[in-house]
């Protein structure tokens, strides 16, 4: 009876410990837990921590919770001037609503990879052959990340998931066609450098002659203005020469300063003899009476 009473026993503390343990629910910070119960989703725990559930009635299923990174496969795709170009990229993508996601992806990130796969290549091939190359290939600083997400929408939302960032690994030309398309737009770069040169000169020569013309009307303007001042120092000058000199003590002295004046510039040279005659005006500065 004891021995029996044992084994009863240790039966039913490991029933206890079972029943118990199958009731613990352990959620980690990365991932969601979703209570089944009968196939049906009765509650998800998207907390971090221990929850119970009903042992051996309900079960539990989780799915993360972290940013997922994935892939897509390198593909064709065609600009709008019927340019072939090659597309590799990938996407960054979560689940924002775990129930949404378990109904209609039955719990598989296999099946999430596989839809996100065939949308965003439908809508980077929509964008792009909405697109000429040329501004494919300048789109690379965001512009056609942008325009790929905004054409899918709110398409995923009926999975539960949200696509945060497309980014292209590779966006290029094939390898046959890849020459004679850099060939090309270096061409049409060098026409369009011309053009932008020729019409600097011409702004530049338009300037230039501009400023000499503003120039050469200052300088006229200059002189004209030089010209008038110096004709009124001189009228100036006569005036104040014949106030100082109206009288006749000072028109004397005004000959004597003259012919001292003339007999100076007269002398000029080794030779110094100056002959002159009687009645010369410079000969009577030197006459006494």
């Amino acid at each position: 009876m004891k021995i029996a009473k044992k084994v009863l026993l240790t039966v039913l503390l490991l029933v206890i410990l079972i029943t118990g343990a199958s009731s613990i629910v352990i959620t980690r910070e990365n991932e969601y837990s979703l209570i089944r119960q009968f196939g049906r989703i009765e509650r998800v725990v998207s907390s971090s921590g221990i929850s119970f559930k009903i042992p051996f009635i309900q079960s539990v299923d989780t799915l993360p919770k972290q940013i997922l990174l994935y892939d897509l496969s390198p593909s064709d795709v065609i600009t709008s001037d019927k340019k072939t170009m090659i597309c590799d990229s990938y996407i960054l993508w979560r689940i924002t609503d775990p129930q949404k996601f378990a109904q209609t992806l039955n719990f598989s990130i296999s099946n999430a990879e596989s839809r996100l796969d065939a949308i965003v290549y439908n809508s980077t091939k929509n964008v792009i052959s909405s697109t000429t190359q040329e501004d494919v290939i300048s789109g690379r600083n965001g512009e056609l990340s942008s325009a790929i997400i905004a054409n899918i929408g709110d398409s995923l939302d009926q999975y539960g998931i949200e696509l945060l960032s497309f980014e292209t690994k590779k966006l290029d030309l094939p390898n046959d066609n890849k020459a004679a398309v850099y060939e090309r737009m270096i061409s049409e770069r060098d026409n369009i450098a011309a053009t932008y040169t020729a019409e600097g000169s011409s702004e530049a020569q338009i300037i230039r002659n501009t400023t000499d013309k503003e120039v050469t009307v200052l300088l006229s303007e200059a002189e004209k203005d030089a010209a008038i001042l110096i004709a009124e120092g001189e009228a100036e000058y006569m005036k104040i020469l014949s106030d100082a000199y109206n009288d006749a003590s000072k028109q004397e002295f005004y000959s004597f300063v003259r012919s001292l004046d003339a007999l100076k510039l007269s002398m000029k040279g080794g030779n110094k003899t100056v002959i002159l005659s009687p009645d010369s005006p410079i000969a009577q500065i030197f006459y006494t009476k």
